[in-house]
């Protein structure tokens, strides 16, 4: 009885190791489309005519009136993120102030494992000018490879509207201007 215990106990621990742990997803890299997200159409007025968006319930990113979106992921209790957020409202900013670039790209928020109170409190404590989305349940962050904080992804849409990743990559942005001028450069925005 206890050789056929050992064996099973062997057997069971064979197939622990030799069956396939899948592994997170990667992060989407440059050239590749953009993972398709579902996600809430802010409440706020000013943030939905930010986005060109109307109505309630969710929205693609593809219905975004821009034709290049920088959305990064941040979280509320990420260091790193709370000192970043001045140099993302100057890029906001920078952006904003520019008629050539002024409803071309938009910047959004995903908050990862942060509640819609949790975002509230970090778009106040920095003064945040532009839309943050709760992900309290991680759907967002995974579907984008559970990448660490803060992660810069931008993209640009195709004639279909359909998404293409051309700038994906973990940290800080090294400074507003610059930046910006590798999102230009890369985007092809005329």
């Amino acid at each position: 009885m206890k050789k056929r215990i050992f064996f099973l106990l062997v057997f069971i621990a064979i197939l622990g190791i030799a069956s396939p742990i899948p592994a997170a997803g990667a992060p989407p890299a440059k050239g590749d489309p953009m993972p398709a997200l579902t996600l809430p159409v802010p409440k706020s007025p000013d943030e939905k005519a930010y986005l060109g968006l109307t109505g309630d319930g969710t929205f693609k990113l593809s219905q975004i009136k821009a034709q290049v979106v920088i959305i990064e992921i941040f979280s509320m209790y990420c260091p790193f993120c709370q000192v970043e957020a001045p140099t993302v409202n100057e890029l906001y900013r920078l952006i904003e102030e520019n008629p050539e670039l002024k409803g071309k790209i938009k910047l959004l928020g995903l908050g990862a494992g942060n509640s819609i109170f949790e975002v509230n409190v970090f778009k106040n404590k920095y003064q945040i000018p532009f839309p943050l989305l709760p992900d309290q349940d991680f759907t967002f962050h995974k579907a984008l490879g559970e990448v660490r904080t803060p992660y810069f992804i931008a993209l640009k849409f195709k004639k279909d509207r359909s998404p293409q990743v051309i700038f994906s990559e973990l940290g800080t942005i090294h400074g507003a201007r610059p930046f910006l001028e590798k999102i230009i450069s890369l985007s092809e925005l005329k």
